[in-house]
């Protein structure tokens, strides 16, 4: 120890990596610690989160859609609760510790880990899920997209850890009451076309897309075939667009690269009347 210029200068020993790694997991054991006792005392209420999680989701129209999603999967549309939601149960369910990690990185995919532990009644689950990280040219994606790519891993993986946590019946009551009000009165026939126009346009004016390409997308042959439910399935996909759970190409590649081969004729991607697929969770991972 010595002195210079009135300061004192003591000699500190550098930690080892095992004394660091030895000390974060103290500190981290006494935080687990304190916050499943915290969860003991003060356990949650299960009537009050699923009145305050509806009137979350339902808050307005935007929020109400951003709860569901879309995607075309194995020749049906698969449907069900988003990321938005699970962020929103999480929120609300309490005594609750969950995060969603890129774990591994390689040449040709990338996966996510999300996990869920319920703090009050020491129930935890764990998702992983992979991305391909190679584009249609056959070449990596750019450090860039793969960020990207590990983002949009990083929002499945952590919503199939909630959803594997919190009771379905929480779940399906506020995705249902989202999906009533996205849809909104379509109790007359006016309703329900002023209502169709607006979903058809929407994937015109936005993404490009035409509207016998909308009606295909939606497993009918005429416009006059797109009810209530094909209205609620439409949003799920603009929501998937906007949260890049996948792109227009990928959504539309079955039609297009259809009309080119058939010259025209009708096949589609889904069996008409064929009811969208609700993911349950239960360990699918798309």
């Amino acid at each position: 120890m010595e002195e210079i210029k009135g300061y004192e200068v003591l000699q500190v020993e550098t930690p080892t990596p095992a004394q660091l790694v030895g000390s974060l997991d103290r500190v981290e054991r006494a935080n687990i610690d304190i916050q499943v006792s915290t969860a003991k005392q003060y356990p949650r209420s299960i009537s009050r989160c699923v009145n305050n999680v509806v009137a979350l989701a339902t808050m307005d129209k935007d929020t109400a859609q951003s709860c569901g999603y879309a995607l075309p999967r194995g020749g049906k549309p698969i449907t069900g609760p988003s990321v938005h939601l699970a962020k929103i149960i999480a929120q609300q369910y309490g005594n609750l510790r969950a995060e969603a990690k890129v774990v591994e990185i390689t040449d040709r995919q990338i996966v996510s880990r999300g996990t869920a532990w319920d703090l009050e009644n020491n129930y935890a689950v764990a998702f992983e899920v992979r991305r391909s990280i190679i584009g249609k040219n056959g070449n990596r994606f750019t450090d860039d997209m793969i960020t990207v790519t590990g983002n949009a891993a990083n929002s499945i993986a952590y919503r199939n850890a909630i959803f594997g946590v919190v009771p379905k019946s929480i779940t399906d009551k506020a995705y249902q009451a989202a999906q009533h009000l996205i849809t909104g009165d379509l109790s007359d026939e006016g309703k329900l076309i002023k209502r169709r126009d607006s979903a058809i346009k929407h994937f015109v004016d936005t993404y490009a897309i035409t509207e016998d390409e909308v009606v295909k997308l939606c497993g009918k042959h005429t416009v006059n075939q797109i009810q209530a439910a094909e209205i609620s399935l439409l949003l799920g996909f603009a929501q998937s667009l906007k949260d890049g759970d996948t792109t227009v190409d990928e959504l539309m590649a079955p039609f297009r690269k259809g009309k080119a081969s058939t010259k025209g004729s009708s096949a589609n991607l889904f069996d008409e009347d064929a009811a969208p697929v609700r993911e349950d969770m239960g360990g699918i991972l798309i």
